[in-house]
Order: C-alpha cells, then sequence, then structure tokens
C-alpha cells in the first residue's frame, strides 16, 4: 500500500497488479483517502449533475443476456415498440423546460428496420430541439450495423444527422470474452465494443463507459476491463466519464445475499478512480447503489451523480429498490450534504449553474 500512495501522490500509473492489490485490501479508508485526493485534483470541490429523462421507445430484444430482466420476447404481455410521435407524446406528459437531455436505451429490437430508429431520433429532435440526445450503446450500434448492413461509422454518421449528440456508456458489461460467454451476452464483442467506442472518437462524438460489477467476474477481469477503457482513452480521450454499474438482482424481494455490498461498491468507485487516471469523471449511479451510499461515494472519488432521470425503468426491472428518479432540489440536497458543490451541468459537462 505504501509503493501505490508514492505511486499516485507522484502521479505515476497504477498496474493491474496494484489495481488487484487495492481490490483485495481490507483497508478502505486509505483507498478512499487516495480516490478523494486524485478526484480533488481533477475536480476540486465540483460534483456534477444534470436534469436529464430517460426514454425506452423499445423493450423487443433478440439478445439473451443472464443479468436482463429488461427485454421482451415479440407478442409478450408487456412487450412494446413505441413510435417516434408516441414517444413526443410521452415527453410532452412528463416534460419540464429544464430537462437538457434525453438518455435514450433500449432493446435490440430486429422486427423494425435501422430507418425506425433514426426517425425517433429525428422525431425528438423536432419537437425538443434544445435538448441533447444521448443514445444508443456501442452494442445497440453493432446491431444497428448488422440490421442495416451499413459500417459502424455510416451508421453513427446517420444517426448523428438525426441529432445523436453522444453515446450511452452501456453494453460494455466486462469487457472479457470469458464473462460475457457465460453470461450469454448476446450482443457486441469485447472487441467490438471498443472498436465501435474508437470510430464514434475519431468521428468526433465524445461517449460514456460502463462497467456492471458483481455477478461472476473475477476481481482481474474488473481491472482488465478498466485497463482497456484506460488504453482507449490514452488514443482518443473520447470518453467524458465512467460509470461503475453494481448488478442488479432478478426481484425486488431478493435478499441482502443477492446484491452487492456497500464496501464493494465505494471500493469499486474509489479503485475505478486511481486506475483511471485520463478520466476526468467517475460517477456514482445512485440507480443502483441508493442515494446515501452515492453521497458517500463522493469523499471516495466520485465526481457526478447522474441526474433527474424521471422514470429509470432497466434497473428496477431486475430489482433495484433505489428511487426512478430525483428531482434537481434533491440532488442539490445530496451534495451538499456531502459538503461538495453541486454544479449543473449540460451532457458535455459544460457548467450551467453552481449552487
Amino acid at each position: 500500500m505504501v509503493e501505490i500512495i508514492e505511486k499516485v501522490e507522484n502521479g505515476q500509473r497504477l498496474t493491474k497488479e496494484d489495481g488487484i492489490y487495492l481490490y483485495q485490501s481490507s483497508d478502505l479508508l486509505t483507498i478512499g483517502q487516495l480516490a478523494d485526493k486524485v478526484n480533488f485534483k481533477k475536480n476540486n470541490n465540483l460534483v456534477y449533475f444534470i436534469q436529464n429523462m430517460t426514454l425506452y421507445f423499445t423493450n423487443v430484444c433478440e439478445a439473451k443476456c443472464a443479468f436482463c430482466n429488461f427485454k421482451k420476447e415479440p407478442g409478450e404481455q408487456g412487450a412494446y415498440t413505441l413510435s417516434g410521435e408516441e414517444m413526443v407524446e410521452y415527453v410532452n406528459q412528463n416534460f419540464n423546460p429544464q430537462i437538457r437531455e434525453f438518455h435514450i436505451t433500449g432493446g435490440h429490437n430486429p422486427n423494425v428496420p435501422f430507418s425506425y430508429y433514426v426517425e425517433c431520433i429525428k422525431s425528438l429532435k423536432k419537437a425538443f430541439p434544445g435538448v441533447s440526445i444521448k443514445a444508443h450503446t456501442a452494442a445497440e450500434i453493432e446491431f444497428f450495423s448488422r440490421l442495416s448492413g451499413l459500417s459502424y461509422a455510416s451508421v453513427l454518421k446517420t444517426l448523428m444527422e438525426a441529432g445523436l449528440d453522444t453515446l450511452t456508456g452501456g453494453g460494455a458489461e466486462i469487457l472479457s470474452e470469458r464473462y460475457r460467454k457465460k453470461m450469454g451476452v448476446g450482443k457486441a464483442t469485447t472487441e467490438q465494443w471498443l472498436e465501435i467506442q474508437e470510430v464514434a472518437h475519431n468521428i468526433g462524438l465524445r461517449t460514456h463507459a460502463t462497467m456492471l460489477y458483481g455477478s461472476i467476474e473475477t476481481i482481474e477481469e474488473r481491472i482488465e476491463h478498466m485497463i482497456q477503457l484506460r488504453e482507449l482513452q490514452d488514443k482518443t480521450n473520447g470518453f467524458y466519464v465512467f460509470i461503475p454499474l453494481a448488478v442488479q438482482p432478478k426481484s425486488t424481494k431478493a435478499g441482502i445475499k443477492r446484491r452487492t455490498s456497500a464496501i464493494e461498491d465505494l471500493k469499486t468507485i474509489a479503485i475505478s478512480r486511481l486506475m483511471l487516471d485520463n478520466f476526468k469523471h467517475i460517477k456514482a449511479y445512485f440507480i443502483n447503489i441508493g442515494t446515501q451510499l452515492a453521497q458517500l461515494s463522493l469523499t471516495f472519488g466520485a465526481s457526478d451523480v447522474h441526474g433527474t432521470l424521471v422514470q429509470e425503468r432497466i434497473s428496477h426491472a431486475a430489482g433495484a429498490l433505489t428511487p426512478a428518479g430525483l428531482t434537481r432540489d434533491e440532488l442539490i440536497h445530496l451534495v451538499k450534504g456531502a459538503n461538495r458543490t453541486p454544479v449543473e451541468r449540460d451532457t458535455f459537462y459544460n457548467e450551467i449553474t453552481r449552487f
């Protein structure tokens, strides 16, 4: 630990072995203090959030990922595929003028053409031209490429012309083929996910990156996941933020043994901050770890508490017990409770208001 402390204080990059050691260490407070110092150098006392709204055009999906409880088969009870006009109507019912971003993910629905997804974005952009569109994971881009026969770059450029501003970070899960095979991740491979991110960055589209931890992956695989992201960030500097996501059980009735521990959550956020030295932000996602732990994580290296969301569905379909959204005042209260300065931002991390 002394060697790692010296490395961090001297701005030296941590190795895979360092990351594994930190996960195995029981010295949570030292790890948290180190991460807090690194975060303070990058972001001072500021913690960012956005007023955003999650949207889901379809829950029909061809993939059969073992951790997902959101997807439906065509014709199954609860399955839906909304048109652009239907989504605009839904947004109008729940919209407030301060919303700055639509956060859009959904199923890989092969029963509609690629043009359907393009028109959905066009409809939203036409109805709400001042709202940024953060839509689709790299895994969805791979699916669109197969669906349309277009290259990754052509898919991305078509979506950008329709109004896409950035990609969401999902679909990464754990960037390990052993994990993806075992968990039945029926979507983009590790190589494809990373390639799509690089293509996006090279055509001027900055993006987000996640890690879904807490199931069958090893500690080594978590650290390797971070290192692969770090190496791509060295090449492109195209990621805004890293978002560790605690895996959720498939039932809200699932007991404590089916969930990640608070120690593991805090440790993962702190180690992410220490390993990902070329990322400006690490996000504490209250949907997965809860509001109070998200608040505590602001002293463990996190500098972003996501956004208002309005009504999150994917984690809640899988058993999340947390709020499906928070108000701006609640997010401000959350950040101030950690003795930090809340900053309302836009999608691109430009400061709008400091509280």
